[in-house]
């Protein structure tokens, strides 16, 4: 399933965008799944859990993704 997620920043951190679009269901499993190499960023792989996300940054799990997009 893919779909938009907005966000009213420049920026949200990997872990807290799983937890917020509903990916993951707490920051605990989120954390979880980067250090485990589960979640691809722009189509790598990504073990960073600050790792900043912007707009137009695609981040998948499994058969799911998120698009994000700044609000305008």
């Amino acid at each position: 399933m893919s779909r938009l997620f907005e966000i009213s920043s420049e920026f949200i951190e990997l872990n807290k965008l799983l937890k917020a679009s509903g990916m993951c269901d707490s920051g605990g499993q989120a954390k979880k799944f980067i250090e485990e190499g589960l979640i691809i960023v722009g189509g790598e792989t990504e073990t960073r859990k600050r790792r900043k996300i912007c707009d137009g940054m695609v981040v998948e799990y499994g058969t799911d993704s998120v698009k994000v997009v700044v609000e305008r």
